[in-house]
């Protein structure tokens, strides 16, 4: 036990004779790790860009939300008829009448041929 742990420590199976395979591991768990590592950090950057566009889709919703109900309150009526009467022209106190305009049926060419 003692002779294991020693030459562990002293790494002989880095430098015997057979250490080309060993060499071969090593930088095979070197080369998994580094792609581990860039894994984990593409992942965190996409993390990060998703909860950066989350907040820009609240600010966005948000000032949606605004610019929707003060547009409401400018198609209102009164707001209309508010700004109107600045510059003198009130609403009408008689209400509209609808104008039905009747048009003749204009016949066909083959209909004006036969009369």
């Amino acid at each position: 036990m003692k002779r294991g742990v020693y030459s562990l420590l002293k790494a002989k199976y880095l430098v015997d004779e057979g250490s080309m395979k060993n060499w071969g591991f090593i930088v095979f768990l070197i080369g998994i790790a580094i792609l581990m590592i860039a894994n984990t950090h593409n992942y965190e950057q996409k993390i990060y860009h998703i909860k950066e566009l989350e907040n820009e889709v609240k600010v966005l919703r948000s000032e949606f939300v605004d610019r929707r109900s003060e547009l409401m309150e400018l198609k209102m009526e009164s707001t209309v008829a508010r700004k109107m009467r600045k510059r003198g022209i009130y609403p009408a106190s008689v209400p509209p009448k609808k104008i039905k305009v009747i048009q003749k049926e204009e016949k066909s060419t083959l209909d004006k041929l036969w009369e």
